[in-house]
């Protein structure tokens, strides 16, 4: 299954803004997305509350996991890159 290993370095850590692009880009997309904190919960990324209530920082780190398809490299490469933007 392909996953990406992220450091969170948005600003302010994972706030509503960053969550609901995320669970838009997941809406999106034909298969489940998990996110895994560092304290092994494990949510469905397609889930506003479920991934405020990881609470995550600056700094924390997480997997995105989705399963095998056309397209899973780069939903996960955007996802990645809304929770550590390019500087």
């Amino acid at each position: 299954m392909p996953t990406r290993h992220v450091i969170i370095s948005a600003h302010n850590g994972v706030h509503a803004r960053p969550v609901a692009e995320l669970v838009r880009l997941v809406q999106a997309h034909d298969a489940r997305v998990t996110l895994r904190a560092a304290d092994g919960a494990t949510v469905d990324l397609s889930s506003v509350l479920a991934v405020m209530d990881l609470a995550l920082a600056p700094g924390d780190t997480v997997d995105l996991e989705t399963s095998e398809g056309a397209g899973a490299d780069t939903l996960l490469d955007t996802l990645a890159a809304v929770l550590a933007p390019p500087r």
